[in-house]
């Protein structure tokens, strides 16, 4: 038995005690994880600074480096996610749908956990305490195989839940990192059907389309984010103003962040300026068709331009004629994430909410606001992009599988 497998034993094992883990003690589960890193925050800040000086000496972007880093506030904010995930309604057991047959058969779909989920992230040190508390609410066992870059962050937060969940009563093994170094561990668990049940990326586009490509285990596409944001020809151009620098500027180095502008011509000479030169002031480099590039400092841009996550303060812009014109280039380089139309025309919005075809589609608001949080969700375990299942930010419904119970008396067929 590899080690990979031993660890998913070991949480099936976890998963089939937390299948019958009441509210009370998941929410309680919950409360102390969250105690237990505020209490440690000296410790997960230290593995996390190793971490983050490795990589800024290997000479990782500053995007990348930002999604890595831990500070007080950060490590607060993981916690406050997972007490905000003990505050959510328990999914489990939840009666989607009932009915009783006209041959007196009572039947129930329910809510039920899908058992072993596995999530294969990069950087991100704040997804292993937000995976682990909503897989955890949710009725699964999970299995984190972080980055290499972040595995002294990642050993530190998963020591602090494991021991958290046990003081409660709980398995340790409903929270496990993947042993191993290297990518040979990865592989082996997306090939471990059978022991694991779900598995989700989170990560670039390279990530992602790996564990697609080659896992044999059921997987949940979480999806690159490029995002666009189109400013049509009724727009309030103060608003556009604050959407763009918003969608752009607010965190520039997550799936959210816009990483497209498209202006209808009507508007375009009067907020083509103003867009630049408020973009390039807060760092941002421009790059720009024709109408943008006369602008000083806008570099001219390319087809890949407009394919690119750049995940960094950077952005593709164009001016587009119509609005049929946007909605074609959406549709020919939207990831399917989140894109956004800033206009005060009822048929505007409406033509953009029915045509693009995304997993969110934002009327007059930043794309910033896809997010479990701030819909409301709590902590997300990503944001699907497929349309099996799920789509969207996924909260706590979203993690669970349902079964259908059928109660006779006596009946046959």
């Amino acid at each position: 038995m590899n080690a990979v497998e031993d660890v998913a034993r070991r949480a099936r094992a976890a998963a089939t005690e937390l299948a019958l883990a009441t509210r009370a003690t998941k929410d309680a589960a919950l409360h102390a994880m969250a105690d237990a890193l505020e209490a440690e925050l000296a410790t997960v800040l230290e593995g996390n600074a190793a971490d983050v000086t490795a990589a800024e000496g290997a000479g990782v972007s500053a995007a990348l480096v930002d999604r890595l880093r831990l500070d007080e506030g950060r490590v607060h904010a993981m916690a406050d996610g997972l007490r905000d995930v003990a505050g959510l309604p328990d999914p489990v057991g939840e009666v989607v749908r009932g009915s009783t047959l006209a041959n007196g058969l009572e039947l129930r779909q329910v809510r039920v956990p899908f058992g072993v989920v596995g999530i294969i992230y990069e950087a991100r040190p704040n997804v292993t305490a937000d995976a682990a508390g909503i897989c955890l609410k949710s009725g699964n066992a999970v299995l984190l195989r972080g980055s290499s870059s972040a595995l002294r962050s990642n050993t530190a937060v998963v020591d602090v839940l494991r021991r958290a969940a046990a003081s409660v009563g709980l398995p340790e093994d409903v929270v496990q990192l993947v042993p191993g170094e290297g990518h040979e561990p990865a592989k082996q668990l997306m090939r471990a059907r059978g022991l694991v049940d779900v598995l989700i990326p989170r990560g670039g586009a390279g990530l992602i389309r790996s564990v697609v490509e080659e896992s044999t285990v059921p997987v949940v596409e979480t999806g690159v984010g490029n995002c666009h944001v189109y400013v049509d020809s009724d727009a309030d151009l103060d608003t556009a103003l604050a959407i763009v620098l918003n969608a752009k500027t607010q965190r520039p180095s997550v799936c959210n962040a816009a990483e497209s502008l498209l202006v209808h011509a009507d508007v375009a000479e009067e907020f083509v300026p103003r867009v630049v030169a408020a973009l390039q002031e807060a760092g941002v480099t421009v790059h720009g068709d024709v109408a943008f590039a006369s602008h000083p400092g806008v570099v001219e841009v390319t087809d890949q331009d407009y394919d690119t996550e750049y995940l960094s303060l950077d952005i593709a812009a164009a001016v587009v004629p119509d609005l049929d014109a946007a909605l074609q280039h959406i549709r020919r380089h939207s990831s399917g994430h989140s894109e956004a139309i800033v206009t005060r025309s009822l048929e505007a919005s409406r033509r953009f909410t029915a045509e693009v075809d995304a997993a969110a589609v934002l009327v007059n608001a930043s794309t910033r606001f896809t997010d479990g949080g701030e819909f409301g969700f709590g902590a997300e375990i990503g944001i699907s992009t497929q349309k099996l299942h799920a789509r969207g930010p996924m909260g706590l419904p979203e993690m669970t599988s349902t079964k259908y119970v059928v109660t006779g008396d006596g009946h046959v067929r």
